[in-house]
């Protein structure tokens, strides 16, 4: 006989829908798909490019069991949004990057970002990115200074280590060649180039994209906008002197690009929810991610856009939203105020 006076009855909103996945299934599926690029940056950078992302790991489980610990709340570490969030901070990171300023960096991106607006999905910013450009404003040197990968040591006196948007920032045709004379774009893509250590491998970034569209943990929507947008401006936009197609390649390979438009501007809590609305917000990341790299000060700017686009997600959830099915054409039109 079923004990009805002590059965636990949980009472949500429809549809019910019973299914295996998970916060934690769902953020193993990520962490299983950023390996590969891990891997290359352990290829490319050697064993500190591991233990950067162990030591950015393990802080922001720290700081994420401390907190609720603190505010006496239920611990959230099991759900692997912590691990998520270490392993994304310390691939927007360079592998020289202080210690100590990494756990800084964990600290504002799990409590600041994370943990005071309410814990996992309350968030608005993207925690790892966040994190980031609280880094960059801090301590600017140490977050600019870049290594180049073991394959390309040999160039170091040649480009000063300067990443490749760094060089095309200059604008020139004449620094354009010299780009493409130490970079080829095979280099681009595969990640024999200087940057932060998990954003560098175009094709391990894909790779891992490929398994998350397939695992259904992201759809297409957000990174085909995103990448197509800075693809199309690129070769409209190219300078005077430099080709169009080798622009245009440079600029979707080169810095963080793969990885904002798939594992960042992807995440669930601070993406619009609705299949137009992920196109518009990849649309909009592209435009400011083209307008920074060209007219900022700043050669990047795959951090900043999405921030900003973060920003206007509560908008495009709020007027971009599917109509009800069946519903008379009048009865659409309102559905959608």
């Amino acid at each position: 006989m079923t004990d009805y006076k002590n059965l636990k009855l949980i009472a949500s909103s429809s549809p019910h829908i019973r299914s295996n996945e998970d916060t934690r299934s769902i953020m193993l599926d990520v962490i299983i798909a950023l390996l590969p690029a891990l891997a290359w940056s352990v290829y490319a950078f050697g064993w500190k490019a591991l233990l950067l992302t162990a030591v950015s790991v393990v802080s922001c489980v720290f700081w994420e069991w401390a907190y609720r610990k603190l505010m006496k709340k239920s611990s959230m570490i099991g759900d692997l949004s912590a691990v998520v969030t270490g392993i994304l901070l310390s691939f927007v990171c360079p592998v020289d990057l202080p210690w100590w300023a990494v756990i800084i960096g964990a600290f504002f991106s799990i409590v600041v970002v994370k943990q005071l607006y309410g814990g996992i999905g309350c968030n608005f910013l993207n925690p790892a990115l966040a994190g980031r450009a609280f880094l960059l404003a801090s301590y600017a040197t140490a977050m600019t200074s870049w290594t180049l990968p073991s394959s390309k040591k040999e160039l170091a006196d040649v480009i000063s280590t300067a990443t490749p948007l760094q060089i095309m920032k200059e604008g020139t045709a004449e620094a354009f060649n010299t780009l493409m004379q130490n970079y080829s774009i095979s280099d681009m893509f595969l990640g024999k180039i200087g940057g932060s250590l998990g954003e560098v491998s175009s094709l391990c970034l894909l790779v891992g994209g490929v398994f998350l569209l397939i695992r259904k943990v992201i759809s297409w929507h957000t990174p085909v906008a995103y990448i197509g947008t800075v693809a199309i401006l690129s070769l409209i936009a190219a300078p005077a002197g430099i080709g169009a197609v080798d622009y245009m390649l440079y600029n979707v390979f080169g810095g963080g690009l793969m990885l904002g438009a798939i594992f960042m501007a992807t995440d669930y809590a601070t993406s619009p929810v609705t299949k137009p609305g992920q196109l518009i917000f990849g649309v909009g990341c592209g435009l400011l991610t083209c307008f920074i790299r060209r007219f900022g000060s700043y050669p990047e700017g795959v951090c900043y856009s999405i921030l900003i686009m973060n920003c206007t997600t509560w908008l495009l959830d709020k007027y971009v939203r599917p109509t009800i099915y069946g519903a008379a054409k009048k009865a659409k039109k309102e559905a959608t105020k």
